[in-house]
């Protein structure tokens, strides 16, 4: 039986650090609402209570009925979740004098607590609360304190409870993960069996029991995670999967066939549909960047629908070795499921594959990566043999270059940044560092966009010019929540712009966009 930690989610932006950690520790872990607890699953080996935007005292605050899991499995609150711990068995939380945030010192440690296992006094820790816990339940004991947080660690003396006023799942809490892995592998037991190697097998084998001798259809976007989630098909049904790649026109230069050509390497039934002509015609004449996305989406839907209905009617009717169609699969990853609910299991926040069904199909949804985080899926990838340039292929905007052009979008304009972006990321591709590793393995996500609506004055020999500038954009994150721009060595931004002008007719002028998200986005559209 595979074993899990269930990590109940009370509201905390970091509540998807502490699923990446637990993963991390080749422990699987189940991210839930905080009122969504599973009864009677006897897979659950220990509950993490993570943090929250509310106070304990505020009347809105989410509350779990504790006795669902203490005493059954062991159990650790993080900020929120040790005052809720606090405040529900009789200890006191309170408003602290100045809210208590940032670095803060571990002076006093209980060493000889399972939890605190290896620490070292002084331990660095990241606070992030304005309310304190001013006196901890009977039964419990103080077990970690700072120079201005008595109670900042305490654990029951009769339960396997745990509770922290500090973030471990955070980079600035400097034992953090060493801290997890006392929780997860000690106290709860984890085997650490949750590998890449250990994904693979037991998900090719699970398809192979879900889909029988039916037949899947998967859109391919040549993004990581929809590739890796057709390999993994493939292993697993071979022939019966068809993937669909659809070309709106607007890919990054000779992308549609480098892609087509990396699928075909990899043994994949692929159908390259070029519905340029269709996108550029819907989109004449179009400036407003929300428009734009509205209509590349509506395009790819009925292009995509199109050919699946071709794929579904060639299919036979019923069983046999090559049975119908009826199956849709889909690149959705844990990220993408966990911020389209919010804790209380409502939507709040669309996503692209998540739900969307086209119910004329009659098709059943495929989600064989919807329990990884983007990391797990490129080892799950290198598990497959996948080749490197495919797992570590930037993130890239299902409209592609057209929120990277500033105005309408023409065939034009498109060639014009296809060239300009190729300089650019060839660029990153060829500068390795000091250390060996290249530019390109060090950004996040990096890309040109065309300032169309934009003209400078240039002077090219004795010519004088009126052409468009070019901005380049390089961020540095971990999950695209937060960004920050590239601090790219200046040797290498003066090649490429000279590069750029020098070789890409209609432009001019390269600028470096050093904005940080937030407030800027990655994307200029």
């Amino acid at each position: 039986m595979q074993q899990k930690i269930i990590i109940l989610d009370f509201g905390s932006q970091t509540t998807q650090l502490i699923g990446r950690r637990v993963r991390e520790l080749d422990t699987f872990c189940e991210i839930l609402p905080y009122n969504k607890f599973p009864k009677d699953d006897p897979s659950v080996i220990g509950v993490i209570l993570s943090g929250s935007p509310y106070s304990v005292h505020d009347p809105e605050a989410f509350k779990v009925d504790l006795s669902q899991f203490v005493g059954r499995v062991p159990v650790l609150g993080i900020c929120y979740g040790a005052q809720f711990i606090s405040h529900s068995l009789g200890g006191k939380v309170e408003k602290a004098d100045s809210r208590e945030y940032g670095r803060a010192h571990l002076e006093t440690i209980d060493q000889g607590n399972p939890l605190f296992r290896g620490f070292e006094r002084g331990s660095q820790v990241w606070m992030s609360h304005g309310d304190t816990i001013t006196a901890i339940p009977d039964g419990f004991q103080v077990i970690g304190s700072t120079a201005d947080v008595l109670n900042a660690a305490f654990a029951s003396t009769s339960q396997p409870v745990w509770a922290v006023q500090f973030h471990p799942e955070v980079f600035h809490t400097v034992q953090g993960k060493l801290l997890l892995k006392n929780f997860v592998v000690d106290i709860c037991g984890s085997r650490q069996e949750w590998s890449a190697a250990s994904f693979v097998d037991t998900t090719v084998q699970e398809l192979k029991e879900q889909i029988g001798q039916d037949r899947v259809i998967l859109g391919l976007s040549g993004g990581v995670d929809s590739s890796v989630a057709a390999v993994l098909l493939n292993r697993a049904i071979g022939s019966r999967l068809t993937c669909i790649f659809v070309d709106h026109g607007m890919l990054r230069k000779n992308e549609f066939q480098q892609v087509m050509d990396d699928y075909r390497g990899l043994g994949l039934n692929v159908v390259g549909v070029d519905a340029s002509e269709k996108f550029f015609a819907d989109l004449a004449s179009v400036t407003d960047p929300e428009q734009k996305r509205k209509i590349i989406g509506r395009d790819f839907v009925e292009v995509f629908n199109d050919q699946a209905k071709a794929v579904i009617s060639s299919s036979p009717l019923g069983g046999g070795k090559e049975g119908a169609v009826r199956w849709l699969a889909q690149g959705t990853i844990y990220p993408d499921r966990i911020e389209s609910l919010n804790i209380t299991g409502k939507v709040i926040k669309s996503h692209h594959n998540v739900g969307g069904l086209p119910k004329e199909m009659h098709l059943q949804l495929c989600e064989p990566l919807k329990w990884l985080f983007k990391d797990e899926v490129r080892r799950v990838g290198r598990q497959l043999g996948m080749p490197e340039h495919l797992i570590e292929r930037h993130p890239f905007p299902g409209p592609s270059l057209a929120v990277r052009i500033l105005g309408d979008i023409t065939r034009e304009k498109v060639s014009i940044l296809q060239e300009a972006d190729d300089i650019f990321i060839r660029g990153l591709r060829q500068y390795a560092d000091v250390d060996g590793t290249t530019l390109y393995n060090k950004v996040w996500q990096a890309g040109a966009i065309l300032l169309s609506t934009v003209r400078s004055v240039g002077v090219m020999g004795d010519e004088r010019t009126y052409e468009h500038p070019v901005a380049l954009r390089a961020v540095t994150s971990t999950d695209a929540m937060t960004a920050d721009w590239a601090h790219l060595p200046y040797d290498f931004l003066a090649k490429v712009s000279n590069e750029i002008i020098n070789k890409v007719r209609g432009v001019n002028r390269v600028c470096y966009d050093i904005s940080s998200k937030p407030p800027a986005t990655i994307e200029w559209e």
